[in-house]
């Protein structure tokens, strides 16, 4: 095939960890986990795919990913959308399959995913019983509804001059006291920055922080590194809007502890 120069996806490996954050940003699939010598590493597998826009940079924790213009495969709009509706079917008709009965496909103990990625891997442990049998009922913080981030108004009220706390959708199931410590005061976003369009919510936060003008915005996240790229979202909406608002960052380990309470330190990305 011809090569031309234009931009495309560059990939550090001394900087890759394999956590596959980037693979459900890269919409045409261009990129994948693979198993090297040096462990599992993000790699450019079909040229082709990728299209140059850069939609996976925001999600990789360890800024290993870069648009580098160089020589390359021409981005195939054709073969792209053929592959990711040839996916699709594929999905659906193993979907319908199993409406109509038939058996589930087998699941490996541990996926290729949960191998490669911490935010996917299955863990459980025992919790020792610490209540004294009494139930206690405790009274809801939530002053709002929606809380999903696609569904919150920019314009809605309770933005308005307010502290607000942008909670990764895990948290409150690994975090007791949510409620008492984190959104007691604040109006409350909800998102995922894996699962999520993660493109959206820069332009829509960067809108609520231009013109609701919030007085603070705290970052309630998982330790995974996945996790992190909510940070980053917020760091990019607050670079977008110009305005300078503080930021507080709050880590919850995946059994429920408070880990950390900091001013984030991820790198801002240059738009230019």
């Amino acid at each position: 095939m011809k090569r031309t120069k234009r931009k495309i996806i560059h990939i550090d490996e001394d900087l890759c960890d394999g956590c596959g954050n980037c693979i459900p940003a890269c919409h045409e699939q261009a990129l994948q986990i693979v198993e090297t010598p040096r462990g599992p590493k993000a790699w450019l597998v079909k040229e082709f795919y990728c299209d140059g826009l850069g939609a996976c940079l925001g999600n990789c924790p360890k800024n290993a990913l870069s648009l580098v213009e160089q020589e390359a495969e021409p981005y195939d709009e054709e073969a792209t959308t053929t592959h990711i509706k040839d996916v699709l079917a594929r999905h659906i008709e193993h979907q319908q399959g199993n409406k109509d009965g038939s058996p589930e496909l087998p699941v490996e103990p541990e996926s290729k995913c949960a191998g490669t990625c911490p935010g996917a891997a299955v863990a459980h442990w025992e919790k020792s019983e610490e209540h004294t049998g009494q139930r206690i009922k405790l009274a809801s913080e939530l002053r709002q509804w929606p809380v999903q981030i696609h569904l919150v108004p920019v314009s809605a009220p309770f933005l308005q001059n307010a502290d607000i706390a942008v909670i990764a959708d895990c948290v409150p199931f690994a975090y007791a006291n949510l409620h008492q410590d984190f959104l007691k005061g604040k109006a409350v976003l909800v998102g995922c920055p894996k699962l999520d369009d993660t493109g959206v919510y820069v332009d829509k936060i960067a809108r609520i922080i231009d013109e609701a003008r919030p007085k603070s915005i705290t970052i309630v996240r998982m330790e995974v590194p996945c996790c992190s790229g909510l940070t980053r979202i917020i760091q990019e909406a607050k670079k977008r809007a110009g305005r300078d608002i503080p930021l507080k960052e709050i880590v919850i380990g995946i059994k429920g502890e408070l880990l950390d309470a900091v001013n984030p330190t991820v790198p801002e990305q240059d738009n230019d």
